[in-house]
């Protein structure tokens, strides 16, 4: 745009900071953000602090997302103390995690998702009175995690699985499917959270989400080398994700997921996301 004499916009900043982001070039999206403001005198908007949150949070460096936070010059929103709080999980920065799901709480005490994820946090850290506690709160407050959901159309009907649901005509099938998958998948080097902690309950539980069960339901009925494409209501959670990548290497399948925040295309064993959501 530059060479041709074009102006860039506010938008074309949005979605160069966001190519930034995902591709890791942390020096690159400072260098725009910068000329934004200095050579184009486009003030940040909302948007393009979360993009300037989102690549420094990737990049692991979440004391300057945070402080980048406290420099807008208007109230961060929940973009920005959700981008914060998502990367706090894949980091494992727990007081910063606290401090993002207490802004995000003030902000939008009814909303589910900073429990739920404070709360899985304090699991993987062991933090079992700090889990109880997360849990009574919400139980005082009257706030209910949704359940997980995800369904895919097949011939032109659609087909709707949540967790721990067993109404689906070809459940028993399926869960068969799913046993005889996970054995192939271990062999090649998957291990479920339940394996890691010992709980085989909580293994046979991550076996029913909803995203397994319709991805497995998607591999019986179709053909050999069909892509499978199926939505999902919520995050995909850490097993699932690790698990698709080993189903769309064993099957040879392109597998879509679409979550709450992003597609996943999972194939010959990666993921689109780069294991970042």
């Amino acid at each position: 745009m530059i060479r041709v004499k074009m102006v860039p916009t506010s938008i074309t900043f949005i979605a160069l900071l966001s190519a930034c982001a995902h591709t890791g070039q942390v020096e690159e999206g400072r260098r725009y953000f910068n000329r934004m403001i200095n050579e184009f005198g486009i003030e940040p908007e909302a948007e393009h602090f979360s993009c300037m949150i989102d690549l420094l949070s990737r990049a692991g460096k979440l004391g300057e997302a945070k402080r980048l936070i406290e420099t807008m010059p208007f109230t961060p929103g929940m973009a920005a103390w959700a981008t914060l709080l998502g990367a706090c999980r894949k980091h494992g920065k727990m007081e910063l995690a606290e401090i993002a799901a207490n802004e995000l709480l003030q902000l939008e005490p009814t909303n589910a998702t900073p429990y739920v994820v404070l709360a899985n946090m304090y699991t993987d850290f062991g933090k079992w009175e700090d889990v109880a506690r997360v849990r009574k709160l919400m139980r005082d407050r009257g706030i209910k995690k949704l359940p997980g959901c995800s369904w895919l159309e097949l011939h032109n009907r659609v087909h709707v699985f949540v967790a721990e649901d067993n109404s689906h005509p070809m459940m028993k099938e399926i869960h068969d499917y799913l046993d005889w998958m996970v054995l192939k998948i271990k062999h090649a080097g998957y291990v479920p959270d339940g394996d890691e902690t010992g709980e085989g309950e909580k293994e046979t539980r991550l076996r029913h989400h909803s995203e397994k069960l319709a991805v497995a339901f998607g591999l019986l009925s179709t053909t050999d080398g069909a892509p499978i494409v199926v939505m999902k209501n919520l995050r995909i959670c850490g097993d699932c994700h690790n698990a698709m990548k080993y189903i769309s290497q064993i099957s040879c399948r392109k597998i879509t997921v679409r979550d709450a925040n992003r597609f996943h295309c999972f194939e010959r064993g990666n993921c689109s996301c780069g294991d970042y959501w």
